[in-house]
């Protein structure tokens, strides 16, 4: 994809996206993900799978139906080359219930060192991600409103409060070193 290109074709995602806090109600009130510094390829395929229906939510299903392939690549590099937006995350914790859970579940062997460094540029970073959006991402797996095999076999086990512990912990890690300390 070619982020300048991406850059000028965001408008519509920004309107979300790009609020800080800004949330949504469907199916249930959470604040929507952040994008920036998010991998490019699992951008486009996340804006993929809501093109064509796997992934669930009308507003995205309307943005991402209008989107060619080209596009996707194109926003998704755009994203990746923005650097993350910093907010102030919640204040670091060891969050013992979490830690057990990820290391049972063995999370960074997918997502990285960190939780911002996946193995396959397909899969999210997760550190630093809204805990609420993170722990609805969790009850769909778990649900199978998402299909995917893997995240359901991990996610399935855990119980409400697992998965707000989870989420929580992710929600506290740094983003990547290095990267833009910008709020926008």
């Amino acid at each position: 994809g070619d982020a300048a290109a991406g850059a000028q074709k965001n408008a519509m995602c920004i309107g979300c996206h790009g609020i800080e806090n800004f949330k949504t109600g469907f199916p249930i009130v959470h604040r929507v993900p952040m994008l920036h510094g998010q991998n490019a390829q699992y951008i486009a395929a996340a804006l993929a799978e809501y093109k064509v229906g796997d992934r669930k939510h009308p507003s995205m299903r309307a943005v991402a139906g209008t989107l060619s392939e080209q596009d996707m690549a194109d926003l998704g590099a755009y994203f990746e080359s923005a650097g993350p937006r910093k907010i102030d995350p919640p204040a670091a914790t060891t969050n013992d219930p979490a830690i057990a859970l990820l290391n049972r579940g063995g999370c960074q062997s997918c997502h990285g060192a960190n939780f911002n460094k996946p193995i396959n540029p397909a899969y999210p970073k997760l550190a630093g991600q809204h805990a609420d959006y993170l722990a609805k991402q969790l009850g769909e797996f778990k649900s199978g409103k998402r299909d995917n095999p893997i995240m359901k076999g991990m996610a399935t086990p855990l119980s409400d409060e697992d998965m707000k512990n989870v989420a929580a912990f992710f929600a506290s890690k740094a983003a990547p070193a290095g990267a833009a300390k910008t709020k926008d």
